[in-house]
């Protein structure tokens, strides 16, 4: 099974830019582009009906679909089936091979900084947990008695789950996670030099009031948490 992210544009000229700007790669341009920072693989996706979302692969999903039948609305699309995580983040299952050929590298090369995974924030934290543990994630850090945790998958494509009510900041589901180890004010720094608007800028972690952590958005609506840790 692959997976990566989709994000939907309003306009692929100026989602393309904003991608190039933060120095990530452009693997594939068209009505549905690729782009990576060398972790994170994110596919632009210009039709109307396109959502902030996961999208899996896999040869069949029809054993799975049966028993998602039972627990919540299945949609079927072209290629595949459309359903939504208990966070309301949409997964697309997509029966076939992945468009595009990606391995993920040790490190992101992104002005972002370090790509953690996505992190999404749930009403339901049980649920979403088993949710994912179904399509084969496994538990990487934290567990539900901390109100966090981080699953993986056996591809390494990762997910921080967050209970609800417990993050100081704005929160769109889903979200790219950067975590930077001290590095973020040299970050923010190019970020704000690169122009790229800052949808809000975070103190809520720092005694002085300084902004050392920031949230951006892509021009689809995809958030970035670019955070010092």
């Amino acid at each position: 099974m692959l997976a990566h992210i989709q994000t939907p544009s309003p306009n692929l000229k100026a989602s393309l830019d904003f991608y190039k700007r933060l120095n990530f790669k452009v693997l594939q341009e068209g009505d549905s582009s690729f782009v990576t920072d060398g972790k994170a693989l994110i596919e632009i996706n210009s039709a109307r009906p396109a959502r902030a979302g996961v999208k899996m692969f896999a040869a069949s999903w029809s054993d799975k679909i049966e028993i998602l039948k039972k627990q919540t609305n299945i949609n079927t699309i072209d290629g595949g089936y459309l359903l939504a995580a208990p966070s309301g983040v949409r997964v697309y299952l997509i029966e076939g091979e992945s468009p595009i050929d990606f391995t993920p590298e040790a490190a992101s090369y992104g002005v972002p900084g370090n790509y953690m995974g996505l992190s999404v924030e749930t009403t339901d934290f049980g649920a979403s947990v088993a949710f994912w543990e179904f399509f084969g994630f496994s538990k990487a850090m934290g567990g539900v008695e901390q109100g966090w945790i981080v699953l993986l998958n056996s591809e390494g494509f990762g997910f921080s789950i967050m209970k609800t009510n417990s993050c100081p900041h704005l929160f769109f589901n889903p979200s790219l996670t950067y975590f930077n180890s001290g590095k973020n004010p040299e970050i923010i720094a190019k970020i704000r030099e690169l122009n790229i608007p800052i949808t809000e800028e975070i103190t809520a972690f720092n005694k002085e009031g300084i902004v050392d952590n920031i949230i951006i958005r892509d021009p689809g609506g995809l958030g970035f948490f670019v955070f010092n840790d």
